[in-house]
């Protein structure tokens, strides 16, 4: 299994946040070509998996998080973004898009560049806060659970409920405090 980053490069500036577009199912890849040919900075973060069929193995490149496409945009932007095909909303509570933080769009580029393969993992609600101290993801924070016995950092994107998971050894994190906890991911 191996990972790819798929990204535009449209200007950025200081006005522009990242946010999540809700897309139909499997139209991921449409979506974000089509915000390419926009100028849209996207960002559809996939992974390369091995899938078995009638007349053997293939490898296929799937969404990292099906139905979403991350776009960085103003207002303008906005607007072209949802006229796009295949677009159904931006996610966000009130009628109103939900900023996504930089620094979490960061952590999944970072991880993809690093050619650690992420494991889509549930949404988590609790789970202690950690950094990794050592390694090559070293300074990265995410929330800490244990499958089956291996340590796995789990990041999560809060405005869409979605979560990935890296291995990591156990000795390469140490928690967070509680007063450290506040300002992990502003």
């Amino acid at each position: 299994m191996s990972v790819k980053v798929t990204a535009s490069v449209g200007a950025s500036n200081a006005e522009k946040n990242w946010y999540a577009l809700y897309t139909r199912p499997r139209f991921e890849k449409k979506v974000n070509e089509a915000l390419q040919l926009k100028d849209l900075h996207s960002f559809l973060p996939v992974r390369t998996v091995i899938r078995m069929w009638s007349n053997g193995k293939k490898k296929i490149e799937e969404p990292l998080f099906p139905s979403y496409v991350f776009i960085k945009s103003g207002t303008k932007e906005q607007y072209q973004a949802l006229k796009t095909y295949g677009v159904c909303r931006f996610v966000g509570f009130n009628g109103r898009p939900s900023r996504i933080p930089d620094v979490q769009i960061q952590a999944i580029q970072h991880i993809l560049e690093q050619n650690h393969v992420p494991k889509p993992h549930e949404y988590l609600n609790r789970g202690d806060l950690v950094e990794i101290v050592d390694g090559p993801l070293a300074g990265m924070r995410g929330f800490y659970v244990e499958d089956r016995g291996v340590g796995r950092l789990v990041i999560t994107v809060d405005a869409i409920m979605q979560s990935i998971a890296v291995e990591v050894e156990r000795d390469f994190v140490k928690k967070i405090r509680s007063a450290e906890r506040r300002n992990a991911f502003s």
